[in-house]
């Protein structure tokens, strides 16, 4: 919940953390890349292959090729992107109401249920793109396949952690803490990008940081066990994009099939200490269709739809736009599942609010005078 700032690369919410939210940074018609982000993207590969036209997010391009021209005028993109984050940012109400089953067994029918679709649509509708990925694959030195090969397996590894530590903080513990996961989760990746990649902050950025800092200490005041959790589910997922910058040039859909099959792997025999019980839920309608409502709607759906926007829009609009996610979250947090805020609570939500504001000031101001000088 997804789908974040990486300085110059950017950061995507993706498909697939809460969200879950993964994409791909490029720009039909040579438009140039945002910089400053707050979008998972990073610079582009010119090695790679070129894939067929059209064999990226067709499906998806086809239906907003039908949208009004009143719409197409604000841009098909720029509506894919909203939905996506809008989609996402309700993923709350239907996980909330599998609250009586244990995180693992939800886990465990989400992976399942969103591979089966995911195989599906890339053995389907992009066998072009499958093949084109598997010659890139095959080309590849020895080094880029060791790094590929790690940085996929260890992305794996946090993604799956990061949906399961997101259904219990929302289940168990609170919306708000979700919420707040990923209100935050973009600045930590700056600083884990910081620490781990060397990649440059600007004073405004270690402002906001630091605003973060605050806020998680006034929260952790009245609870910080609660305080803990959220920054253990916004932790594994910039940790997640952290490690899928290493993957640049590779389809990212693809890289996320491949990162479920190896989850798959890991969970089936695991299901017990997970406290998943498949054989009983194979049996149980309400959360095999609830559970396929998460993998398709609030996950696959969304995921195209983010990828289908960023074929044309910079990233830095699609992460502006990501941030309606939690926002929406926390909305319902207080308006729908009628969670109580204390003064503490409201102060470092506030602070938060405003180290978001001030993180994404710079690229806003830098494409307001873009437009202006074009």
């Amino acid at each position: 919940m997804l789908n974040t700032g990486l300085g110059r690369g950017g950061l995507q919410q993706a498909a697939a953390g809460e969200s879950g939210k993964v994409g791909e940074d490029e720009h039909n018609n040579g438009e140039n890349q945002a910089e400053d982000t707050m979008v998972w993207a990073g610079p582009q590969r010119h090695d790679a292959p070129k894939l067929p036209a059209g064999a990226k997010c067709r499906t998806f391009g086809t239906i907003f090729r039908l949208a009004p021209s009143c719409l197409v005028k604000l841009s098909r993109h720029h509506l894919a992107a909203l939905l996506a984050f809008l989609i996402w940012g309700f993923f709350p109400i239907p996980l909330r109401l599998l609250a009586g089953y244990a995180s693992g067994q939800i886990l465990f029918f989400r992976v399942l249920l969103s591979l089966v679709i995911l195989l599906l649509i890339n053995l389907s509708v992009r066998r072009d793109v499958v093949r084109a990925t598997w010659q890139q694959w095959q080309r590849a030195r020895p080094a880029e396949r060791r790094r590929v090969a790690f940085s996929t397996i260890v992305g794996g590894a946090l993604l799956t952690s990061n949906w399961l530590l997101f259904i219990y903080v929302v289940n168990k513990v609170s919306v708000q803490a979700g919420s707040f996961a990923y209100l935050i989760c973009p600045i930590l990746t700056a600083l884990l990008g910081f620490v781990v990649l060397g990649e440059k902050l600007r004073p405004r950025q270690w402002l906001a940081i630091g605003l973060s800092a605050l806020s998680c200490a006034l929260l952790g005041a009245g609870a910080w066990q609660t305080v803990l959790m959220s920054l253990v589910v916004a932790i594994t997922y910039a940790s997640y994009l952290i490690t899928q910058r290493q993957l640049q040039g590779y389809d990212r859909l693809l890289l996320l099939t491949v990162q479920l099959v190896l989850a798959a792997l890991v969970i089936l025999p695991a299901a017990p200490l997970l406290g998943a019980t498949p054989g009983a839920g194979f049996q149980d309608g309400y959360l095999l269709l609830l559970t396929a409502i998460l993998s398709l709607g609030f996950t696959v759906i969304p995921l195209f739809l983010n990828l289908f926007a960023l074929n044309a829009l910079p990233s830095g609009t699609v992460g502006i736009l990501m941030y309606l996610n939690p926002i929406l979250s926390f909305a319902l947090a207080f308006l729908y599942f009628h969670e109580q805020a204390n003064l503490y609570q409201a102060i470092a939500y506030g602070v938060i609010l405003v180290s978001v504001v001030l993180y994404n000031s710079g690229p806003v101001a830098d494409r307001v005078k873009a437009a202006k000088r074009s």
